[in-house]
């Protein structure tokens, strides 16, 4: 940790305190919201479920015709020399992409901008998280966020408003509506639990992120026998589940146990839910492992 107290960071290059970073007022990132990120989690010093969070980067970078900031054993490095740096055991790490700095504010991307590359370090209770034992509750409103879910980017205002709303409402977390039908959480993806075991999901398209996280609990689902039907759902089918759930790399696998003013099943977590969490530390604990052998 650094003189000043402040966590230290990483800004295009430099490691530094957090209150001595600085960014250009003509970053685009700053001016557009051109940019991308990617949240990694980690516990025991260890990043979980690290490289299809770089895949799905890469994924939104192409999308938005930028550029990777440099190759990918340099951004694993910076990753591990932040969690040292920190003497970070448990949290996230933030990761962000822009356009960069072309001196002014246009519109068309700049032909010769560098883009920038931002990582920051937060600590966060992972593993024993309080919520994972009562579950959460969410304040179900209208999606207005643009039609690119699928992109990871950085214009995150519609999301705010929204977990503003669900706050205000007494709720830990949105769940949005659109055409009727479920799309995903202010910052989660949500799935729920039908009377004969099985998990329904929204489908994967432009509508909604790909949740890494998600994406780890379905296969985890289907190697414990779980059967997965993804398809689009409604407020009502959800709310009407025996257990709902959302995913994400900052709150991992937790249940659901209120939407609005509706009791979901018996009001606390259910058995399908817990077990996919259990499951869920139980690969990540394989993965510390891994990387443990890998690093020494």
């Amino acid at each position: 940790m650094s003189a000043s107290s402040a966590p230290m960071v990483y800004v295009n290059g430099d490691y530094l305190p957090a209150d001595q970073a600085k960014i250009s007022i003509f970053d685009r990132g700053f001016l557009f919201a051109d940019g991308v990120y990617e949240v990694t989690a980690v516990l025991k010093r260890c990043l979980i479920d690290y490289a299809p969070h770089i895949e799905r980067l890469k994924r939104s970078l192409r999308e938005l015709d930028m550029a990777m900031p440099c190759s990918d054993d340099e951004l694993e490095r910076i990753h591990r020399q932040l969690i040292e740096m920190n003497d970070m055991d448990e949290g996230t790490i933030y990761l962000q992409v822009t356009r960069g700095d072309e001196g002014c504010r246009n519109f068309p991307f700049p032909e010769d901008a560098k883009p920038s590359l931002v990582l920051f370090t937060q600590p966060v209770n992972l593993s024993e998280d309080p919520k994972a034992d009562t579950g959460v509750f969410l304040a179900s409103m209208p999606d207005i966020r643009w039609a690119r879910r699928d992109i990871k980017s950085v214009a995150l205002l519609a999301q705010v408003l929204a977990k503003q709303e669900a706050k205000a409402r007494g709720a830990h977390e949105a769940v949005m509506l659109q055409d009727g039908f479920v799309t995903e959480g202010g910052s989660s993806a949500l799935g729920f639990v039908k009377a004969d075991g099985s998990i329904v999901l929204r489908p994967f398209s432009n509508t909604i992120l790909p949740s890494i996280t998600r994406q780890a609990v379905t296969k985890l689902a289907d190697q414990s026998g779980v059967a997965i039907e993804e398809r689009l759902f409604t407020l009502d089918e959800m709310m009407a589940a025996q257990e709902v759930f959302t995913a994400s790399a900052t709150s991992l696998v937790t249940a659901v146990v209120k939407i609005d003013e509706q009791r979901i099943g018996g009001g606390q977590p259910g058995p399908v839910v817990r077990k996919l969490r259990a499951l869920y530390f139980e690969m990540a604990e394989q993965q510390i492992h891994e990387q443990a052998d890998a690093w020494s």
